[in-house]
């Protein structure tokens, strides 16, 4: 299968869990300018599912974010998971507005050290990584 396309599979979602869903919705649609696409509460589980996005889950991949009722101490980000990736247009004009907003922004906007494209790292309010990477 190496080298091959499989149409059976499409990438679905990422599911992150969060601490604060209302702090983590902000982040993602109201900062980074995605659409809650679905949000429904699981009252006999105690979690909520919020699913965003750029575009409809029929055609594009999307970010689930898990919402534990009860979780108290904010999750261990742990050393597998490594960070989402997003493409953006004037990556040292969109960091400019982000860092305007709060954002934490632990890698500014600058050529990647080993290559040639232009990368930042964002931070969400649970401390997961974003990396801008600048699309022409």
């Amino acid at each position: 299968m190496s080298g091959e396309t499989n149409s059976n599979f499409r990438l679905l979602h990422t599911m992150i869990r969060v601490k604060d869903l209302d702090k983590s919705l902000n982040f993602y649609c109201d900062i980074l300018g995605m659409k809650l696409l679905r949000k429904t509460d699981f009252p006999g589980g105690k979690f909520t599912l919020a699913f965003v996005g750029y575009g409809d889950e029929k055609d594009s991949t999307v970010i689930e974010l898990t919402h534990n009722w009860d979780q108290e101490e904010p999750y261990d980000i742990g050393n597998g998971f490594g960070h989402l990736a997003l493409g953006v247009q004037d990556i040292y004009g969109v960091c400019d507005k982000l860092a305007a907003q709060g954002v934490n922004i632990p890698r500014p906007p600058g050529p990647m050290k080993h290559g040639t494209s232009v990368i930042a790292f964002i931070e969400d309010p649970d401390g997961y990584k974003v990396e801008l990477i600048e699309r022409k």
